[in-house]
């Protein structure tokens, strides 16, 4: 049976064995989130143990992304994938394992935590710089769009559902649930059949991690998309950091805030749905003019109008992130080169993970200087004003779809 358009990467065999694998495993994420901050207050009880764990994988994340992106254009990305799940399956199980039997202590989970969060910096450019190998160029857009689609709406059922099953079983089984969804993703990708990239680079490690470097700086699209877009993370973090005093003091409580952070799910599927269906022909101006419309949410927030405005606008504004995503990665590895491009996504994933907790440092300090009002106006401004500049650039403009579907650069870029 012929599929629709919008459906049509699930019949190419190796992306319809990405999807599935990946899907099953996005389900384990969207569980062990709240497993884990349940976990480690119930052997430490206490807040800045929890900040511990957080913060020694980022840490251990940062320092992998790099290294993960020059090993997944130097090896198959489909190996590299799968030793990091593996790895990931087995921190997990042992994980579950100890928390299960009551043995687990806190140096356990930081630990599990750098080893998860340092196998995962190298599952992550692997993985985006697979996909465009198990699927035609023409179909990529809706591919990277099937892919965030589940991953929204687990992001929309999991974290409720792990709450209950914390409550019901304990952590230790949501985190034995993790590990077994990660042996899954491992099967589908032995059974995938990729065929290698060509012309990589046989230098040493520093000289390939300079030549990543450099596919990035050397194109002034791509690095002025990526500062815009690192500058949009920073200022999204006042959003976060605010939200929940201004939800606590004028709207009601925690249940407002939980409303909010559910029409930000809603809005991530609206938006992978629009991607589906949606192609422009200027792919990188109509997917940053998506990402400016996220900038009102955090004016909404501002005033702050009524609960049901303010999910209004985040359900507008995460439709437009999650379309620049989609669109975003669909584009990139038709103007990169295959062999670079793990690497080049592992600087995109660095600026974005080293942005944000930055925002978070600032945004309380900055609010209790000059108000939470115009911290989040400043914000807002941040987010919107970098990414309209950069559709004024002419690369960015020259970045066009053909009429056969595919993504190309006109002059220079």
């Amino acid at each position: 049976m012929r599929l629709p358009a919008s459906l049509s990467p699930l019949a190419e065999r190796n992306f319809r064995l990405l999807w599935i694998g990946q899907g099953v495993s996005s389900i384990g994420d969207s569980l062990v989130n709240i497993a884990l901050a349940f976990a480690t207050l119930s052997v430490a009880h206490s807040a800045s143990a929890l900040g511990l764990v957080l913060a020694a994988a980022l840490v251990a994340r940062v320092l992998a992304l790099p290294i993960g992106g020059v090993w997944s254009d130097r090896l198959p990305r489909q190996l590299v994938m799968l030793a990091s799940d593996g790895i990931r399956a087995a921190v997990q199980g042992v994980l579950g394992a100890l928390l299960i039997t009551g043995h687990a202590q806190l140096w356990h989970i930081v630990v599990g935590a750098v080893v998860y969060s340092f196998a995962d910096g190298f599952f992550t450019p692997a993985s985006g710089a697979l996909i465009p190998q198990t699927v035609s160029a023409q179909r990529l857009q809706q591919a990277n769009a099937l892919m965030g689609l589940s991953r929204s709406a687990t992001q929309v059922v999991g974290p409720a559902l792990a709450g209950v099953l914390v409550a019901l079983l304990g952590p230790g089984w949501v985190f034995a649930i993790d590990a077994g969804t990660f042996v899954v993703s491992a099967i589908s990708l032995s059974l995938m059949r990729v065929a290698p990239i060509t012309g990589r680079s046989q230098a040493n490690f520093w000289t390939e991690l300079s030549d990543g470097l450099r596919a990035v700086t050397s194109r002034r699209w791509y690095l002025l998309n990526l500062g815009a877009h690192a500058l949009w993370n920073f200022a999204i973090a006042a959003f976060f950091v605010l939200g929940p005093i201004v939800a606590k003091n004028k709207l009601g409580g925690p249940s407002a805030w939980g409303l909010i952070g559910a029409s930000m799910g809603v809005g991530a599927i609206v938006g992978g749905l629009t991607a589906l269906r949606v192609t422009p022909r200027r792919p990188l101006v109509v997917a940053n003019l998506a990402l400016v419309l996220t900038a009102p949410q955090l004016l909404a927030l501002a005033v702050p109008l009524p609960t049901a405005g303010i999910m209004a606008f985040c359900v507008i504004g995460w439709a437009g992130l999650t379309f620049l995503n989609e669109v975003w990665f669909a584009t990139v590895p038709q103007l990169i080169p295959a062999d670079v491009l793990a690497r080049a996504n592992s600087f995109d994933w660095l600026l974005s993970i080293i942005a944000m907790p930055v925002g978070f440092a600032v945004s309380g300090p900055v609010a209790d200087h000059i108000g939470i009002r115009t911290t989040l106006v400043a914000a807002a401004v941040i987010m919107a004003l970098p990414c309209l500049v950069v559709v004024l650039v002419p690369g960015v403009r020259h970045v066009k779809r053909t009429a056969d579907g595919l993504i190309v650069l006109e002059g220079a870029g």
